[in-house]
């Protein structure tokens, strides 16, 4: 009779303790597993040959919580030990489904009537982000959405903002009105004397062109600032 070597005894170990995750995840759903577990058992579906549970805490702990995890470039997850492409490209999947998920009632609603759906999709989008991305949305007459476009990407605390490419671009989709998003990797959603600046020049050239701006969102890991609501516009 063949003796069990320790592999064999790991890889035992290995499929009860995935299985374990699996029963705990389709009985109790998200909230049966612990942050790095949700990650863990994405990585194993991904990397099945490879104990990912180290991989997972190791992410976590690199990246500050699950939610950097997700929103960090597949550049920088690949050059994380453990992560090739395939595991870079399941963690960016879930990025993307999740976005898709959160967009569906900012494209399918007046943006008005849709205001908190629009802030959690941005915050899922852009309050993890470690350098500073500025999006316009651009919307109709009837505040539905036309296009939800990245403008720019920058440094760490900056990111070009050019008024006349803005409004050019309004004009060729044919927007009667646009909002401004842009997020603090600092993780505070306070604007500076340039942001409100920026904005103001911004909606002063629109006016000349019957376009608005209704309002110009930061994003923070502390929440947001709407100028509009802060009455800084």
């Amino acid at each position: 009779m063949a003796m069990a070597t320790s592999r064999d005894k790991d890889e035992h170990y290995g499929e009860g303790h995935r299985e374990r995750l699996r029963d705990r995840l389709l009985e109790k759903g998200g909230d049966g597993l612990l942050d790095h577990e949700l990650l863990e058992y994405l990585l194993m579906l991904a990397i099945p040959r490879i104990d990912t549970k180290p991989i997972a805490k190791q992410l976590i702990a690199h990246y500050g919580n699950l939610s950097s995890v997700f929103t960090a470039d597949a550049y920088s997850l690949q050059n994380q030990r453990g992560i090739g492409e395939k595991a870079a490209a399941a963690i960016k999947l879930v990025q993307a489904l999740a976005l898709r998920m959160a967009s569906e009632p900012v494209r399918e609603q007046p943006i008005v009537s849709s205001w908190q759906a629009l802030l959690d999709y941005l915050r899922l989008d852009m309050a993890h982000l470690t350098v500073e991305r500025v999006r316009i949305l651009y919307l109709n007459s009837k505040n539905m959405l036309i296009r939800d476009e990245v403008a720019g990407e920058g440094s760490i605390d900056q990111a070009p903002i050019y008024t006349r490419e803005i409004i050019r671009r309004s004009i060729d989709l044919g927007a009667a009105a646009i909002i401004l998003v842009h997020n603090h990797p600092s993780g505070d959603s306070a604007p500076s004397r340039q942001d409100i600046s920026m904005t103001r020049e911004i909606i002063e050239t629109g006016k000349r062109l019957g376009i608005s701006v209704h309002d110009h969102v930061i994003v923070g890991k502390d929440g947001f600032t709407s100028m509009r609501s802060a009455g800084l516009i």
